[in-house]
């Protein structure tokens, strides 16, 4: 068990020193303001259109209210007084955003991968050249 953690601890000051935690930190810094580019497109430029185009829907106030605790379902105007009421409530619209900003930060992650596997493909044939 000692000598597991030992080369657990050696494995951890050899990834720290090779600089990966920098790239990771990097990563995740510029991963987190791109999601926030994203989650912005999604909520102010992709869906009021396709709501208007969908009959003046805004997404952020498509939402469920469950029972109160006397059995009934009260209508609010908007999702935000539904929650400031403290009611239960399933948030399908904001789920809908959150899987198109999801599926925008997937595409754009495949793009970038795509392009650094080629122009490692392009290093490896001009060094084998």
């Amino acid at each position: 068990m000692a000598n597991f953690i030992k080369n657990t601890i050696d494995e951890l000051k050899s990834f720290a020193i090779r600089g990966n935690v920098i790239d990771m930190a990097v990563g995740i810094i510029i991963g987190a303001a791109f999601g926030k580019i994203v989650d912005s497109m999604v909520k102010d430029i992709i869906m009021p259109p396709l709501g208007w185009l969908m009959g003046k829907v805004d997404f952020t106030n498509l939402y469920l209210t469950l029972p109160n605790g006397n059995g009934e379902i009260i209508q609010y105007p908007s999702l935000d007084a539904a929650q400031k009421a403290g009611a239960v409530t399933i948030n399908y619209g904001v789920f809908i955003n959150s899987l198109i900003s999801f599926s925008i930060v997937v595409i754009a992650v495949f793009i970038l991968i795509k392009a650094i596997n080629k122009l490692k493909s392009l290093a490896i044939k001009e060094c084998e050249t």
